[in-house]
C-alpha cells in the first residue's frame, strides 16, 4: 500500500510554493519523496520554503519565476531538467486576489476596478493556464505526470463579493476537465490534470476578512463556519493528502476530477 503513494524518484514543480497552501502541498510532496521545485515571484520567500523542506530531509530547488511570464517559465523549466531530467508533477498554487476587485459592502457591481478584475483573472487562470503549458511539454514527451490546479469553493457556489476570483477559478474548473480529456486522449493514460477545490483556510489575503484583531471571527467568518459542517476553517497541511494522492499512483484512474477539501461547506445546503 505504501508504494501506491510513494513519490521517490519523482520531480514536482509547484507554482505559489511560497504561500501558506502551496507551501504545506511542497513539504508534504517533499515528504512523500519527490523532489520539489518551489516557483514563486519573492526570492526571500521561495528560498525559506526551500531551507524548510531541506532541513526536513527533503530535496528541494529555488524557481524564481512570474507565473505569467513565458520566458520566466521557460527559463525555470530548463533549470529543472538540468537539475533532475524529468517533470512528473505540477501543482499550480499561485494565485489569489486584489483589493479593487473586490466589493466592499458600500459599494456595487459598477464600482469595480476594472484594471484589478483584469488583474485578477490573469493571475488566477491565465497563472495556471501558462505554467501548464510549458510545463506539460515534458510530460507530454515521456507520457506520463500529474497536473493539480487549485480551484476554491467559490467556483462551486456564489461567494459574496469576490466576482473575478470566482469568475477565474470557476474558468480553472472547466479548464482543468478540457485539459484532462485533450491529454488522455491525445497522449495516453498517464497523463492526468485534475483539481483540489480548497474549502475556506486563513492566509495573508483572507485574514482581515475573517478575523477580527482579537482572532476572533467578523460576521463573514462566522458566516462561513455555520456553513461549514466541522464547524471550522482548514490547516493548510489538510491538504498534503488529496495532494500526494493525486500525485501518486494511488489516483491513475483519476483524470478531470475537482476534489473539495472544505469541512463539507460544497455539501451543505445551510438547512
Amino acid at each position: 500500500m505504501d508504494k501506491l503513494f510513494d513519490l521517490s524518484g519523482k520531480t514536482a514543480i509547484i507554482t505559489g510554493g511560497n504561500g501558506v497552501l502551496g507551501g504545506a502541498m511542497a513539504e508534504g510532496l517533499a515528504r512523500a519523496g519527490a523532489s520539489v521545485a518551489v516557483l514563486g515571484r519573492t526570492e526571500k520567500t521561495v528560498n525559506r520554503q526551500v531551507e524548510t523542506i531541506t532541513q526536513n530531509g527533503g530535496t528541494a530547488l529555488s524557481l524564481l519565476a512570474d507565473v505569467l511570464s513565458l520566458s520566466d517559465l521557460n527559463q525555470a523549466k530548463e533549470k529543472v531538467l538540468d537539475e533532475w531530467g524529468q517533470i512528473d508533477i505540477l501543482i499550480n498554487a499561485a494565485g489569489g486576489n486584489i483589493a479593487g476587485a473586490i466589493i466592499n459592502p458600500d459599494q456595487s457591481f459598477l464600482d469595480l476596478d476594472d484594471q484589478a478584475f483584469e488583474q485578477v483573472i490573469n493571475l488566477n487562470f491565465h497563472g495556471t493556464y501558462l505554467p501548464a503549458k510549458v510545463f506539460s511539454e515534458p510530460m507530454i514527451e515521456s507520457q506520463k505526470g500529474s497536473i493539480i490546479n487549485i480551484s476554491s469553493m467559490a467556483a462551486q457556489k456564489v461567494i459574496s463579493r469576490v466576482v473575478g476570483y470566482s469568475a477565474a477559478k470557476a474558468a480553472i474548473d472547466n479548464f482543468t476537465k478540457s485539459l484532462a480529456v485533450e491529454l488522455a486522449n491525445k497522449h495516453g493514460d498517464g497523463l492526468r490534470v485534475n483539481a483540489i477545490a480548497p474549502g475556506f483556510f486563513i492566509g495573508k489575503q483572507n485574514r482581515d476578512l475573517l478575523l477580527n484583531k482579537d482572532e476572533s471571527l467578523t460576521s463573514r467568518g462566522q458566516t462561513i463556519v455555520d456553513h461549514t459542517p466541522m464547524d471550522r476553517f482548514g490547516e493548510a497541511d489538510e491538504l498534503i493528502g488529496t495532494a500526494v494522492w493525486l500525485s501518486s499512483e494511488a489516483s491513475k484512474f483519476v483524470t478531470g476530477t475537482i476534489i473539495p477539501v472544505d469541512g463539507g461547506f460544497s455539501a451543505f445546503s445551510g438547512v
